[in-house]
């Protein structure tokens, strides 16, 4: 006699409550209804990505090429092959003052958000809370959700120039929280963390004994007299100091998905057990382009920079003379972060009026945390072509809604 046939759940009773109440990527969202609308024929630029528009150099392009074709088409070492640890220790040396050891204190990931994602579920789980000030890159709060840990919010104050400071992480301390998430240069507010700010941040992060994520994947993009300072090299800091960054965006490598976390070895060699769980290695050829990337010619990211800042000014002159829109320089990254709440208009309101009227993407400022509403993210990481007709398009499309 055969046993009764059990009724199929719900599709929906096979999914985790950690996924299923999990908001998918609101950046990646635009984008890809940019796409679905570019395949119907409409003429959208999308301004809501984080993908540098120049190609990444010959010279870190052959690399991988060379490597492809002398076999290195296999496992490597979970970590990362030694060549590239050694690089990027030497990295972290001359331009941050940071001594890591290659050996133990570094593990190569596909690009710097998996580097995050390991990092999370190998130090949050239900009951540790983490601080994230705000606006903040949307993938944090879910990385700390999935890993079964509580995202806190730090609200900053765009009338402040978004600026962090004892107060703000005092009022968001919770008794359960272990972990403060900074990232300077800032996704998608563009501010760079100054000395008074990194020494208030320390200064708190010992006395509350917290571990500090600190994600510099913008470091190189700096605009100004602006510079970059890593927290680890603050007295007290490195041994409680994780270092997050890739070469995605100052190496217009983007696809090619390599990153790394580095810092103290007992916490990297705890991370390194969830990374050969998951994807066992970073891709070997790619690796070994990183190695030349790192160790090559770097005049190019000036370059780079230079681009960037020149449509950094002309698309906040431009965004300026709208009513209602205030368009700061940012100070590093490759977004503007636009100011819209004197026009009344909700961010998601504004973005979806910008691209079904106008055509052009972008990110609202709620996507990136309750502090963000009244803001819109636009890159101008694209050609210069490109941007004049997108920022048209944006003052048509609010010069209509004024009249």
């Amino acid at each position: 006699m055969s046993s009764p046939t059990k009724t199929l759940a719900p599709m929906s009773g096979f999914v985790s409550d950690r996924v299923r109440t999990l908001a998918p990527s609101p950046t990646l969202a635009v984008s890809d209804r940019a796409r679905e609308m570019k395949a119907q024929g409409i003429d959208v630029i999308d301004l809501g990505g984080g993908d540098p528009d120049f190609i990444t150099p010959e010279h870190i392009r052959l690399a991988a090429t060379n490597a492809m074709n002398a076999g290195e088409t296999h496992y490597v070492a979970s970590a990362g092959i030694p060549a590239l640890r050694e690089a990027i220790a030497e990295k972290l040396r001359v331009d941050n003052g940071i001594t890591v050891d290659p050996r133990g204190g570094v593990v190569v990931t596909p690009g710097g958000k998996q580097a995050l994602f390991e990092a999370a579920l190998t130090f949050v789980e239900p009951g540790v809370d983490v601080l994230i000030p705000e606006p903040a890159w949307v993938s944090y709060a879910p990385m700390v959700e999935l890993a079964g840990g509580t995202a806190i919010p730090v609200p900053l104050d765009p009338d402040d120039n978004w600026r962090l400071t004892r107060a703000n992480l005092t009022s968001a301390l919770t008794p359960a929280t272990r972990i403060l998430l900074l990232n300077s240069p800032n996704n998608p507010t563009g501010r760079v963390l100054d000395d008074r700010e990194l020494g208030d941040i320390a200064s708190f992060a010992l006395d509350h004994g917290l571990l500090v994520f600190s994600d510099e994947m913008y470091e190189k993009i700096l605009y100004d007299e602006n510079r970059h300072t890593s927290i680890a090299t603050l007295p007290g800091m490195a041994e409680r100091t994780l270092i997050f960054n890739g070469l995605s965006k100052a190496y217009a490598m983007t696809g090619w998905r390599l990153g790394y976390v580095a810092g103290p070895p007992a916490f990297i060699q705890q991370i390194e057990k969830v990374h050969s769980h998951s994807v066992t290695c970073a891709t070997s050829f790619v690796q070994r382009a990183g190695v030349v990337a790192l160790s090559g010619p770097q005049n190019f990211i000036d370059e780079m920079v230079q681009a960037w800042d020149r449509r950094r000014r002309a698309v906040a002159a431009d965004l300026n003379l709208l009513p209602g829109v205030l368009c700061p320089l940012v100070e590093g990254a490759f977004y503007a972060f636009v100011d819209i709440r004197k026009t009344g208009m909700p961010s998601v309101a504004a973005a979806d009026l910008l691209l079904q009227e106008a055509h052009v993407a972008v990110t609202p400022g709620v996507a990136f945390g309750a502090a963000g509403e009244g803001h819109l993210r636009l890159s101008f990481a694209t050609s210069d072509e490109l941007l004049e007709e997108a920022v048209d398009r944006i003052g048509n499309a609010f010069g209509r809604r004024a009249a």
